[in-house]
C-alpha cells in the first residue's frame, strides 16, 4: 500500500465526540492531523455561520474557504451543492458518509479505505 504523510480534516461536530452537524450550521471546525493508523486533534477553527435559514452567507463562506483550505477533507452530516462545489475547487473533499459517528474512528476509517495506511 502506497504510505502518504498525514493529512488534516476538518469535522463538523457540536460535542467533539461524533460528526453532527450540518456544514452551514457549525460555528467551528476540529481540526484533525490523520494518518493510516494514528488520529490527533490539532485545533478549533472558528468560522462564521454560513447558514442562514434558506440562504447562505457570502462572506461567512469565504471565511470558511480560507479557515480549512490546507484540509484534504472535511467531514459533516449533509452539505448542500452549492458548498460541496465551492469546496471542490479549492480541493477539499466533503464527506457525509459518517454522520452521527465517533470522529475519530471515522477519520481512521476513512484514510484506510483510501489505502493510505
Amino acid at each position: 500500500m502506497l504510505k502518504l504523510p498525514p493529512v488534516l480534516m476538518a469535522v463538523a461536530s457540536k460535542d467533539a465526540v461524533s460528526i453532527n452537524l450540518h456544514f452551514g450550521h457549525t460555528r467551528a471546525f476540529l481540526i484533525y492531523r490523520v494518518s493510516g493508523d494514528h488520529c490527533e486533534f490539532v485545533e478549533r477553527r472558528a468560522v462564521d455561520l454560513y447558514c442562514q435559514g434558506h440562504t447562505g452567507d457570502r462572506s461567512a463562506m469565504e471565511l470558511i474557504l480560507e479557515t480549512i483550505k490546507d484540509c484534504h477533507a472535511v467531514f459533516v452530516v449533509k452539505i448542500g451543492d452549492g458548498p460541496q462545489e465551492r469546496l471542490k475547487r479549492i480541493g477539499v473533499i466533503s464527506v457525509s458518509d459518517y454522520g452521527y459517528e465517533g470522529i475519530e474512528e471515522s477519520l481512521l476509517h476513512y484514510v484506510q479505505k483510501s489505502d493510505w495506511s
